[in-house]
């Protein structure tokens, strides 16, 4: 890593505050109906987040509704109380996997190299099947918006090898300081 490299990761907030929007259908109709809803990747990306000494101040399930989804992110970037939002679920290539259409118009800039690294690292431990799975990142309003497959092994992978390392340093850049 060059030095500038360095100093910007050593100068970038360390302790952020996470919104976790978690996009499925079948557990949101589950929650509804009064069924108790095991959400194994949410409670991942949380108890992940908070070991690495990060805030978790916003957390929901909605259904692959895009005009749902909008709204919900909408709500999480005017937050003052949120500095990064990450989405998991709803991200495949089936017509009701709507996530990456519902964030991708909220973005002020995209940051392309998220997917390819998620793809690249993805195909050591799936093989060419990586080609169905969409992930996205981005900024808006001085926040990072992620969007994540909804397996665990998928999560887990997003966020130790991808964001947890370079989140920090988004923020940094995107509130321009």
């Amino acid at each position: 890593m060059s030095r500038t490299g360095r100093n910007h990761k050593t100068n970038a907030p360390k302790n952020l505050n996470f919104a976790v929007v978690i996009c499925s259908s079948s557990r949101h109709q589950k929650l509804n109906t009064g069924k108790n809803v095991i959400d194994q990747s949410g409670d991942l990306i949380v108890e992940t987040l908070r070991q690495h000494g990060h805030s978790v101040t916003y957390r929901t399930l909605i259904p692959d509704d895009q005009k749902l989804i909008k709204q919900c992110i909408k709500k999480a970037l005017s937050s003052s109380a949120v500095d990064v939002v990450v989405t998991c679920g709803g991200t495949g290539i089936s017509p009701t996997d709507v996530t990456i259409e519902g964030v991708q118009p909220l973005l002020e800039k995209e940051i392309n190299g998220f997917g390819e690294v998620f793809r690249a690292l993805s195909y050591k431990q799936i093989g060419s099947a990586v080609i169905l799975s969409r992930a996205l990142a981005g900024v808006s309003h001085g926040k990072a918006l992620f969007c994540m497959p909804g397996s665990p092994k998928a999560v887990s992978l997003c966020l130790e090898e991808i964001i947890l390392p370079e989140v920090g340093h988004i923020i940094k850049h995107a509130r321009g300081k």
